[in-house]
C-alpha cells in the first residue's frame, strides 16, 4: 500500500511537469491518450463493488470494454483537476485496493510507463516495485502475462528475477514486465532467441 501511495504521488508529480499537447499524445495503451491513461488510474477509486461488477457484466466480461465504460465521466477532466484528484487519491481504494494495494500498485508502474516512454521521458522503476509488480503481471488475468510470455524463459537482467520455460529473453525489469503486460514495441529491447518469439507475437 505504501509503494502504491508513492507510485501515484509520483505520477501526479510527472503530469504536473506536462505541457497541454503532451497530454494529448497517444500512450502505449492502443487508442489511448496520456490524458486517457490519468484518467483510467482513477476510473474505480470512488466505485463500490457492486457497481464494479454491475460494470463488468455489462461488458461482457471483456476487460477493453469494461475500462472504457470506468473512464466515463473521468476521460475528460482538466489535466488540473486529474492531477488533484490523484493527489486525493494516493492511498488506493475500493477495488484498486485488493491484495494490499498490490492491484493499485502494479497498476500505477504500469501506466506510469505507458505515458512516459512515448514522451521520451524515462525514468528508473525503484526495484522493490519491479520485485513485486512482475510475478504479479504473470498470474493476474486482466494483464494476461501469463499468456502473453508463454513458451519464453523471461528474465530480468537487473532484478535477478525469471519466469518460464523455453528460449531465453533477456532484458531490463522494466522491459519484462512492459512485454507481460502485452505492451507492443517493447520486446525488440529484449534479447535472445525467446525475444523473437514475444516480437512476432505481439509486435
Amino acid at each position: 500500500m505504501a509503494m502504491a501511495a508513492a507510485e501515484r504521488g509520483e505520477i501526479a508529480d510527472f503530469l504536473e511537469t506536462l505541457a497541454p499537447e503532451q497530454w494529448d499524445r497517444p500512450s502505449l495503451c492502443a487508442g489511448w491518450r496520456v490524458r486517457d491513461v490519468a484518467a483510467h488510474l482513477i476510473s474505480y477509486e470512488e466505485r463500490s463493488q457492486p457497481e464494479v461488477l454491475g460494470m463488468l457484466a455489462r461488458a461482457g466480461l471483456r476487460p477493453s470494454r469494461f475500462n472504457e465504460a470506468a473512464l466515463s465521466g473521468y476521460r475528460d477532466m482538466a489535466p488540473a483537476d486529474l492531477v488533484a484528484f490523484i493527489r486525493s487519491h494516493l492511498r488506493p481504494r475500493g477495488t484498486t485496493a485488493a491484495r494490499g494495494g498490490g492491484v493499485g500498485l502494479v497498476d500505477a508502474v504500469i501506466h506510469h510507463q505507458d505515458m512516459r516512454r512515448p514522451l521520451g521521458l524515462r525514468r528508473q522503476i525503484p526495484p522493490e516495485r519491479l520485485r513485486y509488480a512482475l510475478p504479479f503481471a504473470v498470474t493476474a488475468p486482466p494483464l494476461g502475462g501469463w499468456r502473453h510470455g508463454r513458451g519464453v524463459r523471461l528474465i530480468a537482467t537487473d532484478l535477478d528475477w525469471s519466469r518460464g520455460s523455453g528460449p531465453e529473453a533477456r532484458g531490463t525489469g522494466e522491459a519484462v514486465l512492459l512485454t507481460l503486460a502485452g505492451r507492443r514495441g517493447i520486446a525488440d529491447e529484449l534479447h535472445g532467441p525467446g525475444a523473437s518469439v514475444l516480437r512476432e507475437r505481439l509486435g
